[in-house]
């Protein structure tokens, strides 16, 4: 398994804090080649940045226990027009669930503190060999 995955590399997504489990905060360049023809950062990727870090936090609430996690089903709200250039942070965090099921939520900011996106998504957890 590689980690970080390509998908975080292509869009430059780096989880920057991961110290509280079930919880992540992530930071991503709203790079002008994510736009698109209205000259915005296009929604596909700005779930991409919500999946990455609720995803994470998923795994990281489970402690001690070797799992994948896999998004069962993801909604997300778009709160307002992220122009490029300037910083993206999402903060995602365990809600809810149990050793099967999970439920986590995830916010995006702007680099003015401005709240662009939210989602929610439910990830099932399956059991992990040691050599995976």
């Amino acid at each position: 398994m590689q980690v970080p995955p390509n998908c975080d590399l292509t869009l430059g997504m780096v989880c920057v804090d991961k110290s509280e489990p079930g919880r992540t905060r992530w930071q991503m360049v709203a790079d002008e080649r994510f736009t698109n023809p209205a000259g915005t950062i296009q929604g596909g990727f700005l779930a991409a940045f919500c999946d990455s870090a609720m995803g994470a936090a998923s795994v990281t609430a489970v402690r001690g226990r070797r799992v994948f996690s896999a998004n069962a089903e993801m909604k997300v709200s778009f709160l307002a027009p992220v122009r490029p250039a300037g910083m993206l942070t999402c903060t995602s965090q365990v809600v809810g669930g149990g050793s099967r099921v999970q439920f986590v939520e995830a916010e995006v900011h702007d680099d003015q503190g401005r709240l662009v996106a939210r989602a929610s998504s439910t990830y099932i957890l399956t059991p992990r060999s040691d050599g995976t």
